[in-house]
């Protein structure tokens, strides 16, 4: 036996019989020669880390525009700490890891610079609107690898398509565990970076939530994830009152976080860069890059510039409406 089909078998006997096995997988749009040594769930998680917008997620908007400090949470550290609680979550449910583990590395991969500010703003600008979520599955299809995508599994792109409220629930138990990871991670580090940002304090958190869930962060996440592993069997899901407390303090996040003049001070300026960028290139698509000039010959120019907008870092973005937009002073020959 290889080791991959070693791997295979110890699916087999450990996991779940809800779990998704790798060896019953939906398979890929394009077939593929097995690899020896990485299950498919592997060979995609791998895929996904190795990919140019993965590494560009380090330099994307979580909650904080530009944050002077180094300990705010970027698009990049959102996506580990997703990766770390589903992936406990699908540990203690005997669910498929790896599988769980691909789908939370991918499930931001399409997200715009800026964070949902500049998802906001270039939904405005783009006709039939823009989603995160879909734009991630377009580019694990289409968009890496000079656009030929990345070929992954089915379930893996049925969790990163379907991680985000709105979106339909996940085939897989898997892409349902990465949904609620991700409310559980935001919800709790955006406190930790609201806090740290002077913006609110902990013990702002009204008073049944902090009673539910506790008083740290950590206590928080812990009670969560205990809710969900001991409550969740054919779904994913925990008990009502754990449910009520995590929907209160979502509320509180969006009163006193999301909506905060304070926090949120510098996306207005969002609205104007973004809509700057996205005129220039669908009036001017030759100024493209060659990578896109394949999708504005078949998908034309608002598909091309909204795809490449959107897979722009917070500081490129910047940069490059600065040399579009912002006079050069004059140098004396």
């Amino acid at each position: 036996m290889t080791v991959r089909e070693q791997t295979e078998a110890i699916e087999e006997r450990i996991l779940s019989s809800r779990a998704s096995l790798a060896v019953n997988s939906r398979g890929r749009a394009l077939p593929e020669a097995a690899c020896p040594l990485r299950t498919v769930y592997q060979r995609d998680r791998d895929r996904i880390i190795h990919c140019k917008s993965f590494r560009r997620l380090k330099h994307k908007t979580q909650v904080f525009l530009s944050p002077e400090g180094d300990h705010y949470r970027t698009r990049l550290t959102h996506t580990l700490e997703v990766a770390q609680i589903a992936r406990t979550i699908a540990r203690a449910l005997r669910l498929n890891e790896d599988l769980t583990e691909a789908i939370a590395l991918g499930h931001d991969l399409g997200h715009t610079p800026f964070g949902h500010a500049g998802e906001r703003a270039l939904s405005r600008l783009v006709p039939g609107g823009f989603r995160h979520h879909e734009q991630s599955l377009r580019v694990v299809e289409r968009l890496e690898k000079n656009n030929r995508g990345l070929n992954l599994t089915w379930e893996v792109r049925d969790g990163i398509l379907c991680h985000t409220t709105g979106a339909p629930d996940a085939e897989t138990l898997e892409g349902r565990v990465v949904r609620v990871a991700d409310k559980i991670a935001y919800l709790n580090h955006d406190i930790d970076d609201a806090v740290r940002a002077g913006v609110l304090e902990e013990r702002e958190v009204p008073f049944d939530v902090q009673y539910t869930l506790g008083r740290t962060k950590t206590a928080r996440i812990t009670a969560l994830v205990e809710s969900v592993i001991q409550n969740s069997g054919t779904d994913i899901c925990m008990d009502d009152t754990t449910l009520d407390a995590f929907g209160k303090l979502r509320a509180f996040m969006f009163e006193t976080v999301y909506t905060n003049p304070i926090a949120k001070g510098e996306e207005s300026k969002v609205d104007g860069l973004i809509e700057g960028l996205y005129r220039h290139f669908t009036s001017h698509p030759e100024a493209l890059p060659e990578e896109y000039q394949v999708i504005l010959e078949e998908e034309g120019a608002e598909r091309a510039a909204s795809d490449y907008i959107s897979g722009m870092s917070d500081r490129y973005a910047t940069h490059l409406f600065g040399e579009l937009y912002i006079p050069k002073p004059w140098v004396e020959l």
